[in-house]
């Protein structure tokens, strides 16, 4: 157990701000042990890869980094395999692992920041997959008891972004190992964005799952920084779920906005668009600013405290609503 540490080294925004106690745990064991030294009313926060959270203050409780690893088949026939994966994992290598071994399913997320572990919390998606499509069970801890559950796909309640470890279930749990359902003859889904383009560019008309997962790589860092070298957390908005009639509406004046069809009648908006078209696009205050390439992303040029970033956010969320009617969500968890 550490005390009074700096949580820049932990999160992608490279924010610098300080745990008061911070330890990090590879195994159960290692977590029921750090939880038995947690203070009475004692704040406490989850950390994986750190690639989707807003530090704005320091953190005046407990952190502990969740570092638990491992990769196992646990069940497999000719057509498909069920894969374990630790929740400490890096999402991206996990991915090519599995392309490694020839399992499809995952390659349209491939490079997509964070860890294993979150992967379902947010049920994170790029390309038209999303973690709900491939995804089998998990085991989690239960913080007040200290025993492991096990979830399957229906107790997770996937939606857009959306779990119940976002909700109802925020801080109760942590997740420790993740199962995903994949095929062992790939049923590619090319057809999302500029995927077809890419593979095209490549010179490849009978695409594997590798080649599909090194087009949306490329296309991922054509357009997206590296939060190595400048700090950000990928997409910080949803893309907002609106009436058709506020679509049309809209298409008064911009008849080219793009839209696509969502559950229960909704359309889809790009937020990029909307936040590119309100002129915000490659915008810089000071330290912090909206990336050049892509709108959605927020970036800290070193130096920003948390706090700077969200007031940008709530800029760029008011503007938007002003423009088109529009309310974006920020996608991105604030502390």
């Amino acid at each position: 157990m550490q005390n009074n540490i700096s949580l820049k080294p932990y999160n992608t925004f490279g924010i610098d701000v300080n745990a008061n106690r911070f330890s990090t745990f590879s195994s159960i064991d290692e977590l029921k042990s750090v939880l038995s030294e947690r203070k009475e009313n004692e704040s406490l926060l989850i950390l994986g890869g750190g690639s989707n959270v807003l530090l704005t203050k320091p953190f005046e409780g407990l952190v502990l980094k969740n570092e638990i690893k491992g990769f196992e088949i646990i069940e497999e026939n000719d057509n498909e395999v069920v894969i374990e994966a630790g929740a400490g994992e890096i999402w991206h290598q996990f991915v090519l692992r599995c392309i490694e071994h020839g399992f499809a399913g995952l390659e349209n997320m491939s490079l997509i920041p964070g860890s294993v572990g979150a992967s379902p919390m947010q049920n994170i998606g790029a390309y038209g997959v999303e973690i709900k499509d491939v995804f089998d069970h998990l085991h989690a801890f239960e913080i007040s008891t200290g025993e492991m559950k096990r979830f399957d796909k229906n107790d997770c309640a996937f939606g857009y972004r959306e779990s119940v470890f976002k909700n109802i279930y925020k801080n109760q749990f942590v997740i420790c190992r993740v199962a995903f359902r994949l095929k062992k003859n790939a049923n590619l889904n090319t057809s999302y964005g500029a995927i077809e383009n890419e593979l095209q560019k490549m010179g490849i008309t009978s695409p594997t799952i590798r080649d599909v997962s090194n087009a949306v790589i490329a296309i991922r860092k054509s357009k997206l920084p590296d939060p190595a070298v400048l700090g950000n957390a990928g997409s910080f908005f949803k893309n907002p779920l609106v009436d058709e009639s506020l679509v049309e509406k809209i298409k008064a004046t911009y008849p080219d906005i793009p839209n696509y069809p969502a559950e229960s009648g909704k359309r889809k908006l790009a937020a990029g668009w909307l936040i590119e078209t309100a002129g915000w696009k490659g915008k810089t205050i000071e330290t912090r600013g909206v990336h050049k390439l892509q709108a959605l992303v927020l970036v800290n040029y070193g130096g920003s405290t948390g706090k700077q970033v969200l007031d940008l956010s709530s800029e760029i969320i008011k503007d938007v609503q002003e423009k088109f009617g529009v309310t974006l969500e920020r996608e991105v968890n604030i502390l």
